[in-house]
């Protein structure tokens, strides 16, 4: 059959700069850090001590509050970015073919929170196993996609995936797949991630992954800058509706971009480290222009996977300018990590949202906290330095890449009917 062509009908998001699409994209074009001193446990003694966490968030806002304590908050903030991108599409399961609307969800961890909390109560107890019938509800990394599915009756195809910091894009990538070839009409689809708690800040710690900058939180994400020293964590969602150009023409939807293509490959070179040259990098680029039967010079933004990290910048930076050459110098690239922190699994969703507004407004977010040059990046690049950018925005591609070697890239364009 003839590949459908694929539509964004629906957005929803939960991040450290606001909790609606709206207040995070307001927060995005005016570069603000979401960045500040842990509140959710006392990070006193760690070597990290703030993170990117959602800020004025009450689950029981949103959900009933005998729902929202049978789901962990990965859970919790995937079901309400999910509800408020139905919305945001005008569907429900009284309007379409709930056979046919499908739910596949990304995280890199899962319910980390709960399963930290259930097993420091066993310790600290008598040794009586005494743990909550929901602890593996709760735990396991499908279960977010299963309670959005239950939740508004969908019943196509339903799944988790699980890439690291690929996870969402990666979930974005098989969705589209399946209404491209005509498995779903419609697909709800993005990524959560709520891991700020003393396993993984001190995991992480451990593994000298995270920025120390403790002195001053609010600039310590600093994407190509000299001074880097690791990335910031964050947490939230960020939801997609995807749907068929046919079905989304036949009752009338708004549509925000098209999804032209999407790619992912491995680097299969080190668990946590890039490949020094890119080379995943460059070929999953390749492989989703390739997909969107699209040239480097249909590009105008990327935004970049771009975590704050010494050796993980560099890279994506060669990546880059092997794929696009001379057409890397008249792109737009920035990396919003520098203001939500790095959401994991959620990273890639988020960010796909931020791709979006950028074409949908000719605005391109910048790459904040920068103060100091690298000699190692080309300074004729644009990376959107601090101060957001206007351009007409026609076709934006989004980057993540995950422990593991996982890379992932998904291309959003300005639709055309």
């Amino acid at each position: 059959m003839q590949p459908r062509r694929v539509v964004v009908t629906g957005l929803g998001a939960l991040t450290p700069l606001g909790n609606s699409v709206q207040d995070y994209w307001v927060g995005l074009t005016n570069g603000v850090s979401g960045a500040g001193n842990i509140k959710q446990f006392d990070a006193a003694k760690f070597k990290t001590r703030f993170a990117c966490e959602l800020k004025d968030f009450d689950p029981t806002r949103y959900l009933d509050k005998k729902e929202a304590r049978k789901m962990d908050p990965f859970t919790q903030t995937a079901v309400i970015a999910a509800d408020h991108a139905v919305q945001d599409a005008n569907i429900s399961r009284n309007s379409v073919d709930v056979d046919r609307v499908g739910v596949i969800w990304g995280t890199g961890v899962g319910g980390m929170i709960n399963f930290c909390h259930e097993l420091r109560d066993f310790y600290l107890g008598d040794g009586t196993p005494r743990f909550s019938p929901f602890l593996i509800t709760r735990l396991i990394t499908d279960i977010a996609a299963g309670h959005i599915s239950i939740r508004h009756g969908f019943r196509g195809p339903n799944f988790s995936v699980v890439s690291a910091c690929a996870s969402s894009t990666n979930a974005i990538i098989e969705a589209m797949y399946l209404i491209r070839y005509g498995k779903a009409d419609v697909m709800i689809t993005g990524g959560s991630e709520d891991v700020i708690n003393e396993a993984c800040v001190g995991g992480f710690n451990a593994m000298k992954a995270l920025s120390e900058r403790n002195d001053d939180p609010t600039t310590a994400s600093r994407p190509f800058d000299l001074n880097r020293d690791g990335f910031v964590m964050g947490e939230g969602a960020g939801a997609l509706v995807l749907e068929s150009y046919e079905h989304a023409m036949a009752r009338g939807a708004k549509i925000y971009v098209e999804l032209a293509g999407g790619a992912a490959t491995a680097d299969a070179h080190h668990i946590t480290a890039p490949h020094p040259e890119g080379l995943g990098a460059m070929n999953v680029m390749k492989q989703a222009l390739a997909d969107a039967g699209m040239s480097g010079g249909d590009i105008d933004y990327i935004n970049v996977h771009g975590t704050s990290t010494p050796l993980g910048d560099v890279a994506e930076v060669k990546a880059i300018q092997h794929v696009f050459g001379d057409d890397a110098y008249r792109l737009n690239i920035s990396s919003t990590k520098s203001m939500t922190g790095h959401l994991l699994g959620a990273a890639g969703a988020v960010e796909s949202i931020a791709a979006i507004m950028s074409i949908t407004h000719g605005l391109v977010p910048p790459t904040i906290n920068h103060f100091t040059d690298d000699p190692q990046l080309d300074s004729r690049l644009n990376f959107t330095f601090n101060i957001a950018q206007k351009r007409e925005v026609r076709a934006a591609l989004s980057n993540t890449f995950g422990f593991g070697g996982h890379n992932a890239s998904v291309i959003f364009k300005k639709f055309v009917s």
